[in-house]
């Protein structure tokens, strides 16, 4: 017996044949996806332009449309469309014959999703569409197609063979589409002069987002719980204001209030290594002078690279003018989820 079903979570065992026939046929689907996707290249031409044309020049948004498969390729090109700086959505073509057509308007751009070119619930949409005067864009798989002869500008993303041995499954045909579709995006994306913040500015949720937008004046201590003690206090009473602020540091400072230096742990365990009495030495002996710092109004990021680089865990926060305005260390970006 070459098979046994398992009870539970227990994996089947199969056959060294059954092994190499498996890894042979998922090599096979990702080698002829792979070729499908190459096939694209030569097909990015002035149609492709002519398409990111149109959708450069939408005053609207740019209206996804796809059925079964196509219509999950459909929405994740919308999404990526929309996360890029071309606004845009996806509308069901079903839905959008019993009343969600109401949401495309003569602004808009539609970019309908067809394998075959002759999806029935897409061709009903055409009339109406053309009444629009609204922009199509078709992504098929036939230049002859109907949706494919109706449509202002018609991208071919067909494939040779889908990777499904039996021929039927879409596999290559939607991968195929999704890269046309990203191809759109990206170039679009360019064209608009789209950048890293932007980005973070429609992801605020993501770990992207805090990393591009939050500012270190937004997690760092300010005011009474910022660590500092007056230059000439001595290194005991600067280990009870680094014990009673939490933060691993505190900041010396000269009468007027300008900073003069940090003293950190690093610092107490060097000075304990060369014997100094805490009790009388004043903190102004061991410190580190002028200390690692960071201006107000840098981003969250900065603060981290700068961290890394120095090898501290950290941070004094000064203004333009070099006066002490708050501190943090990397457990405060940690929490922020910077890191």
């Amino acid at each position: 017996m070459t098979e046994r079903r398992q009870l539970g979570t227990q994996p089947l065992t199969l056959a060294p044949e059954q092994t190499e026939r498996i890894q042979r046929l998922g090599r096979a689907v990702i080698e002829t996806e792979a070729q499908a996707v190459s096939a694209l290249v030569d097909r990015i031409d002035a149609a492709f332009v002519l398409a990111c044309r149109y959708m450069l020049a939408c005053e609207g948004r740019i209206v996804v449309l796809g059925m079964g498969k196509s219509g999950h390729i459909g929405g994740k090109i919308a999404a990526t469309l929309a996360s890029t700086g071309s606004p845009a959505f996806f509308v069901h073509p079903g839905e959008a014959s019993h009343g969600d057509l109401g949401m495309i308007t003569p602004r808009d751009v539609v970019l309908a999703i067809s394998n075959s070119g002759e999806t029935e619930e897409l061709l009903t949409l055409l009339p109406i569409l053309k009444r629009l005067g609204v922009p199509l864009i078709a992504l098929t798989g036939r230049g002859d197609s109907t949706l494919a002869r109706n449509a202002d500008v018609h991208l071919d993303v067909s494939v040779a063979t889908e990777a499904c041995p039996l021929g039927l499954a879409p596999t290559a045909s939607t991968t195929a589409t999704l890269a046309m579709g990203d191809a759109l995006a990206i170039a679009l994306l360019e064209q608009r002069g789209f950048t890293a913040e932007d980005f973070a500015r429609s992801h605020p949720g993501g770990r992207l987002g805090r990393r591009l937008l939050l500012h270190v004046d937004e997690v760092m201590h300010r005011g009474e719980h910022i660590p500092a003690v007056p230059s000439g206090t001595t290194v005991l009473e600067a280990l009870e204001e680094m014990s009673a602020k939490g933060l691993g540091m505190t900041a010396v400072l000269a009468a007027d209030g300008q900073l003069l230096g940090v003293f950190t742990d690093g610092d107490l365990r060097r000075a304990l290594d060369r014997g100094v009495d805490v009790r009388w030495t004043p903190v102004d002996a061991v410190m580190s002078s002028p200390g690692v710092t960071i201006c107000s109004g840098a981003l969250a990021i900065e603060a981290i690279e700068l961290m890394e680089t120095r090898a501290i865990n950290g941070l004094l926060v000064i203004d333009g003018a070099g006066r002490l305005v708050g501190a943090l260390n990397m457990h405060d970006l940690l929490r922020a989820g910077v890191v």
